[in-house]
């Protein structure tokens, strides 16, 4: 018995899984919006649950940025709240679900951090993600780059 206790709280160990929150998460029933940082990029996916499983509808990083607009020389940047807002527009776009959850993981609450920069971004897109809007990072912040409303112009020609 001892052996499996082990080998169920390795992932938490490990600092990889919330189970309590991942928990609440899935009794939701809902497709979540899950947000996962890199040193480089920041990983967006749509997750359903089922049975003993997760599927994963759509999967996004913000490298894709670049075949919209962005600049070549500020791939450094692809973690900024510039280039999350517009990766949760992205996401939001291409997403076939019209509601989410958000999933951050391990990543803390934070007012106007990245994560919910993300989620800006896919609440713009028409997604339809519960989250109060008080916590959400200011425009002039979002928007710092000179090139963010040619490529926010490219991502909102999709269909």
């Amino acid at each position: 018995m001892k052996i499996q206790r082990r080998i169920f709280k390795k992932r938490r160990r490990e600092g990889k899984t919330n189970y309590r929150k991942r928990l609440t998460l899935l009794k939701s029933d809902s497709p979540r919006l899950v947000v996962r940082k890199t040193n480089r990029y920041i990983i967006l996916e749509i997750v359903e649950h089922e049975e003993a499983q997760d599927r994963v509808l759509k999967i996004l990083t913000t490298k894709e940025l670049l075949k919209f607009g962005w600049p070549e020389e500020k791939t450094g940047s692809l973690k900024s709240l510039s280039a999350c807002y517009l990766a949760g527009l992205l996401i939001g776009k291409k997403a076939k679900v019209k509601k989410a959850i958000l999933d951050s993981g391990l990543i803390p609450n934070t007012k106007g951090s990245r994560v919910y920069a993300v989620v800006k971004g896919a609440r713009d897109s028409g997604l339809n993600v519960s989250c109060n809007e008080k916590i959400f990072p200011d425009n002039e912040k979002i928007q710092k780059y000179d090139f963010f409303n040619k490529v926010k112009g490219e991502i909102e020609k999709i269909k």
